[in-house]
């Protein structure tokens, strides 16, 4: 079955054949295998609600099956007596494999999550294939220390080992690079994995396991598992023999996820969760580059993003010259199907984020907040797909919904400021802490801001960089733990210490 594109798009043919083999099946134990009970669903292509293959269901007993296989990997497999060199040279040919994948690898990342193909080819998967490179290049560097101790006749020392079987959960927004950003460092640090992919975009997660088989890794050592939350990914995070579990997703479901690692083996979590980023422009900003900068801070994926400055500060002084702005810009983007040549963003992932979204802005003109352009599904040739446009609103009361939960969708929330202690106030005001951005070129403001505001990352007239270097993760509700950097070692090692008599 073909998926049904655009007259004018011609899929990589290696696209098309893997679609073609439907169901798409489980990755336990070095093979592809149907789930236990057989049972499948679909996965859309949200620019037209039309189905592109299904996939298995894994089950409680399917993830069983595959926690046997990683506990038997780790401990008793060839993976387990490797040195990190040799991991690191697995992982580096994953890299090249995903590099040499990568038109195919787009082109599934496209149909499934409806982001512009651009934005897959020469963002998402060139990214991805980087992070298991700088991991790779940490596999053989990690290392404990020797500890000057009271008693003279002691020699301390510590040992970073791996966690054991660790179960990964990924959200649908960067399917294939919130893949590597978990599979990379796990790997890397010796654990062996459960990749449970997001139900609503698990096709190149899937593909990525071909790649795993072609580089050479041992059956057990990466295992795929797709289905929903319940009862896949609540089954991984059940398991008695999982020994971690990391998770991007929303903070309900990180709740949840708290909840049943304490009620199973105790068993340790990493989270990366929700956000209401305050994005603030001071009037002494380049307003040209922060217009544009706010513009993409929030609209970028279609708002789909966690860390999306949804919440925008602009000094009173500036307010209306920049939402004039604002609104202009918005009005030129193209929302589109992510084949069409030229579109800025893409459809909403399903039709439930559409409804959901959908009443978020319904909430938001309800309560009094202004829509100065956007807030109504897109129809014409559009009609069946899930696009809404870019919706500005602008308000004075911090206390409305759309200021306080995160929507996730291309929704921001527009107000003016006055003093210092009001702005720092008021951008603190949210039970999140992901991100914040700040615009002026007074870098002693920037600065003073910087280290005022309560978020995991700042950026300074920029947003939304990232580098495998650089560690991101949440204060507060938005999560604890470090994705990338060195600090993404401490998630997947546990610090054994050492006290030899001499």
């Amino acid at each position: 079955m073909a998926p049904k594109i655009p007259s004018d798009v011609a899929l990589n043919p290696a696209t098309i054949q893997f679609l073609d083999h439907s169901p798409k099946k489980l990755f336990i134990n070095g093979e592809w295998v149907n789930a236990t009970h057989s049972e499948t669903f679909p996965t859309l292509n949200p620019a037209d609600g039309q189905e592109l293959t299904r996939v298995a269901l894994a089950s409680p007993q399917d993830v069983d099956l595959a926690v046997q296989a990683a506990r038997q990997a780790f401990e008793k497999g060839a993976w387990g007596k490797m040195n990190g060199e040799e991991r690191a040279r697995l992982l580096w040919k994953v890299a090249d494999l995903i590099d040499s994948h990568a038109d195919e690898l787009a082109e599934l990342e496209t149909l499934d999550n409806g982001k512009p193909l651009r934005i897959s080819r020469h963002g998402d998967i060139p990214f991805a294939a980087r992070h298991f490179r700088y991991y790779a290049g940490l596999a053989g560097k990690i290392e404990g220390s020797t500890i000057p101790v009271s008693l003279s006749d002691q020699f301390v020392y510590t040992l970073r080992e791996p966690m054991g079987v660790v179960g990964l959960i990924i959200p649908w927004n960067f399917p294939l690079l919130m893949a590597a950003w978990k599979l990379a460092p796990a790997l890397a640090c010796g654990n062996t994995t459960l990749l449970k992919p997001a139900e609503e975009t698990p096709l190149t997660a899937l593909r990525l396991g071909e790649l795993f088989q072609e580089a050479g890794f041992p059956p057990g050592v990466v295992n795929i598992l797709t289905g929903p939350g319940i009862p896949t990914g609540a089954a991984i995070v059940a398991h008695m023999d999982v020994d971690k579990v990391a998770f991007t997703g929303s903070t309900e479901v990180g709740r949840e996820i708290m909840k049943g690692a304490a009620q199973s083996n105790l068993k340790r979590v990493s989270l990366e969760l929700g956000g209401k980023s305050p994005n603030v422009i001071f009037a002494d900003a380049n307003l040209s580059k922060a217009t544009r900068g706010a513009l993409w801070a929030v609209f970028s994926t279609a708002g789909q993003e966690c860390v999306a400055g949804t919440r925008l500060f602009i000094e009173r002084a500036v307010y209306d010259q920049v939402l004039d702005g604002l609104v202009a810009e918005a009005q030129k983007i193209r929302v589109g199907s992510g084949f069409t040549p030229k579109v800025h963003i893409g459809p909403l992932v399903s039709e439930r984020q559409l409804e959901r979204v959908s009443a978020f802005i319904a909430n938001g003109r309800a309560a009094g907040a202004e829509i100065v352009t956007g807030g109504v599904r897109l129809g014409g040739e559009l009609t069946s797909g899930y696009f809404l446009p870019p919706t500005i609103f602008t308000h004075q009361d911090d206390g409305l919904q759309i200021v306080q939960e995160e929507i996730f969708g291309p929704v921001v929330a527009a107000t003016a400021f006055d003093e210092w202690d009001e702005l720092i106030q008021r951008a603190n005001d949210t039970r999140y802490g992901l991100a914040a951005g700040v615009w002026t070129q007074d870098i002693r403001k920037a600065h003073q801001f910087n280290h005022a505001i309560q978020a995991g990352t700042v950026w300074v007239n920029s947003y939304g960089l990232f580098d495998s270097a650089a560690p991101f993760g949440g204060y507060r509700e938005s999560g604890f733990g470090r994705e990338m950097g060195k600090e993404a070692i401490e998630l997947y090692t546990q610090v054994k210490t050492v006290w030899i008599g001499i």
